[in-house]
C-alpha cells in the first residue's frame, strides 16, 4: 500500500497550532477523528500517549512518527502535520520535531501500515524529500511530492520482483574479499518505527560506503529478511540495534556489535565502520537463545526495585500502628503503677 492511500488533503496541517507534545498529539488525532477514521477520539489518544512512555516517536532530524494500533481506529490512516518553528518532543537526538506523521492503525488489521511505516522511514532519510516537504505551499503540493518520489523509489510490482531478485544474486555473490558484506538485525518494544528507520538507515549507509548489507527486520508483522545460516557464514559482522529480544545464538563465533535501535538510526555508519575495521568483539553464545538490550535489563531492574518499595509503603502502617500500639501500652502500664502506688 502506497503512502497516497493512507494520506489525503483534509488530513494535513501544514500550520500546527500547537507548541508542546501533548498537545500536537491531539491536534493532530483531531485529524484523524475529523475524517471519520476513529470510533473513540480520548481512547486513541490515550493509547498514542501510552505508547510514548514506552518510548518517544520523535526519531531526529526533525521527524516524530506518533502511533498506535488500538481498537479505537477504524481503519489504517495517515495524519500529516507540520511547525517550522519547532516542537520539543523528546526526540532521540534532542533536537525540535518539525515534520509529524501520525499513523492510525485498527487492531487485528493487517500489516500494510507497517509496510507503509517502513516506505515512509526510507523516504524520510532521503534529505531533498524532507526538504520538499518543509517547503511544500499547499497539502496538495505535499501528495504530488509523495507521488513523484514514491513513483521514483519504489518500481511497480513486476519491477520490485526484478529488484528483489537482483538483490538476492548480488547478496549471493558478495562472499568476495574486495565487496564486504555485513549482516544487520533491528528491533524496538513495539516493532514499528525505530525497527524499519534503523533498517533504512543501515542500508543507506552501507550503499553511500559501497557495502553489501542485508537487514532482518523483527517487527510488528514479523520477521522480514531473515538471515540465513548462509548469510551468517558470509558476513564480515553482524550490527545489532535492537531494544528487545531477539534470537542471537546463530551468531556464535561472529563479530558482532549490539546496540539500541536509535544508535542504529543516528550513528549507522560509524557502527559499518566499526565492523570493517575489525574492532567489533566476537560473539560467543551463553546458552541463551536470546539477547535482551540494556534497556530491557534497566527495566526489569526498576520494576524489582518498584515492587520492593510498594511491599516496604504497605507494611509501614502496620509498622507505625505497632510502634504506637507498644507506646500506648507502656503509657497505660505507667499510670496503673502510679494509680496504685
Amino acid at each position: 500500500m502506497r503512502i497516497s492511500d493512507l494520506l489525503i488533503k483534509d488530513r494535513i496541517n501544514l500550520d500546527i497550532k500547537s507548541s508542546d507534545k501533548p498537545s500536537v498529539i491531539r491536534e493532530l488525532a483531531r485529524l484523524h477523528e475529523k475524517t471519520g477514521v476513529l470510533n473513540d477520539y480520548d481512547g486513541y489518544v490515550k493509547a498514542l500517549e501510552a505508547r510514548e512512555e514506552q518510548s518517544s516517536t520523535g526519531i531526529g532530524e526533525g521527524i516524530a512518527i506518533p502511533h498506535a494500533k488500538t481498537e479505537f481506529v477504524k481503519e489504517p490512516a495517515l495524519a500529516m502535520g507540520r511547525k517550522m518553528s519547532g516542537i520539543d518532543y523528546d526526540s532521540l537526538d534532542g533536537e525540535p520535531a518539525t515534520l509529524f506523521f501520525m499513523i492510525a492503525a485498527p487492531d487485528g488489521a493487517n500489516n500494510t501500515h507497517i509496510e507503509t511505516l517502513a516506505r515512509l522511514s526510507q523516504l524520510l532519510l532521503d534529505d531533498d524529500f524532507k526538504e520538499a516537504l518543509e517547503k511544500a505551499p499547499t497539502a496538495d503540493a505535499v501528495l504530488d511530492i509523495i507521488n513523484k518520489t514514491e513513483a521514483e523509489k519504489f518500481p511497480d510490482e513486476a519491477k520490485k520482483e526484478e529488484v528483489k531478485k537482483a538483490q538476492a544474486s548480488v547478496a549471493n555473490s558478495s562472499s568476495s574479499d574486495d565487496e564486504p558484506y555485513i549482516i544487520a538485525a533491528t528491533a524496538c518494544p513495539t516493532g514499528i518505527a525505530h525497527t524499519y528507520m534503523a533498517a533504512a538507515a543501515l542500508k543507506k549507509a552501507a550503499e553511500e560506503m559501497g557495502v553489501k548489507i542485508k537487514v532482518e527486520t523483527n517487527g510488528a508483522d514479523g520477521r522480514k529478511d531473515v538471515l540465513t545460516s548462509d548469510d551468517i557464514k558470509k558476513a564480515k559482522g553482524v550490527i545489532l540495534a535492537i531494544n528487545r529480544n531477539i534470537e542471537v545464538d546463530r551468531f556464535d563465533g561472529k563479530p558482532l556489535i549490539q546496540v539500541e535501535a536509535k544508535e542504529g538510526i543516528n550513528n549507522a555508519k560509524a557502527l559499518i565502520q566499526q565492523v570493517l575495521d575489525g574492532k567489533a568483539p566476537i560473539f560467543h553464545a551463553s546458552g541463551s537463545s536470546e539477547a535482551s538490550s540494556g534497556e530491557e535489563a534497566s527495566s526489569e531492574k526498576k520494576g524489582l526495585y518498584k515492587h520492593l518499595l510498594s511491599g516496604v509503603s504497605y507494611m509501614l502502617p502496620l509498622v507505625i500502628s505497632g510502634g504506637i500500639l507498644i507506646a500506648l501500652a507502656f503509657l497505660v502500664d505507667t499510670l496503673t503503677c502510679k494509680c496504685r502506688i
